[in-house]
């Protein structure tokens, strides 16, 4: 099978992560333990994951001319990322301030910084868009960039995976427009204008996301697992058991094998299987660009577990 061929419209970012006993509350000082500064972003994180699991993989994107920005970028050269079309930007670097508290959960601040700065602009400048398999996009970059994105691959007959992430009120016509949108349950709650402290049950999130006029819907359940919805369908994917050491990026892992798998053709279950073995995974492994999977270890983990 030839790797098939994605382009990852998204951001680059460099985290700065500290560990500590908890998340502090509003108000709070907690003293905290290490600090690492690792390589990040939704976009360069599932453009990571995408070449490792074997895809031809290119990125569109912006970061600053300063020492993050070249890090960034070497960095994505060297897992494998095709770099041609990420614009060096008078703007600084995007960055994430990121607690990671002693159970693996996460809370996250963004500076955009570059990211904020693309435009569909960007989008236009792009080659032959039918040359490729599929298009991954999310939110850390402005809408009218992902419209744009979400537009020209339609007209191309491109397949679309739209990482819904983070929480962000999206036009129903934005929705209509991703051959698969993936949010969490917190990013479906903000689409479909509901509150984050009282979630509907997953069935009937994935069932109203549809009525508004998604075409295919994967929900991540977290520690749940998953649940894909389509027209006239609905399965629930269970998750993968593991003891995890940092959450930070298992949803990028999950979409961006998600993307891959239905890009090399597999139907939406099985492309969701594949795609929670992978989140699962990127939990044992500290950091976000670092804990991306390989294809090899996916398929190992998998086997181990019975897949």
């Amino acid at each position: 099978m030839l790797a098939p061929r994605i382009l990852v419209v998204g951001s680059a970012n460099m985290d700065l992560v500290v560990r500590a006993p908890r998340i502090p509350v509003p108000g709070e000082t907690v003293l905290g333990g290490s600090f690492v500064r690792v390589r990040g972003g939704k976009g360069a994180n599932q453009a990571v994951a995408c070449a490792r699991l074997g895809a031809e993989t290119f990125m569109l994107g912006r970061v600053g001319r300063d020492a993050f920005g070249e890090e960034l970028v070497a960095g994505l050269e060297a897992d494998g990322v095709r770099c041609d079309y990420v614009v060096r930007d008078e703007a600084a670097s995007g960055i994430a301030v990121i607690i990671v508290d002693e159970s693996g959960e996460n809370a996250i601040v963004v500076a955009p910084g570059a990211n904020a700065a693309m435009t569909p602009a960007d989008v236009a400048r792009l080659p032959d868009l039918a040359s490729f398999d599929a298009v991954l996009l999310q939110l850390e970059v402005p809408l009218s960039v992902v419209e744009a994105a979400l537009d020209a691959a339609s007209a191309a007959g491109v397949l679309t995976v739209l990482d819904a992430g983070p929480p962000t009120v999206l036009a129903a016509e934005i929705v209509r427009k991703a051959s698969v949108l993936s949010p969490n349950q917190t990013e479906a709650a903000a689409i479909l204008g509901q509150p984050s402290d009282a979630l509907l049950p997953p069935e009937e999130m994935a069932a109203r996301l549809l009525e508004l006029g998604a075409q295919k819907v994967v929900l991540k359940l977290g520690a749940e697992g998953a649940l894909a919805a389509w027209p006239g369908g609905m399965e629930r994917v269970p998750a993968f058991a593991v003891d995890p050491v940092d959450t930070t990026g298992a949803g990028d892992a999950f979409t961006a094998a998600l993307a891959v798998s239905l890009a090399e053709g597999k139907d939406l279950p099985t492309a969701t299987r594949v795609a929670c073995a992978a989140g699962a995974l990127a939990t044992t492994v500290f950091g976000a660009a670092p804990s991306m999977p390989t294809r090899e270890a996916l398929t190992a983990f998998m086997h181990s577990h019975g897949c």
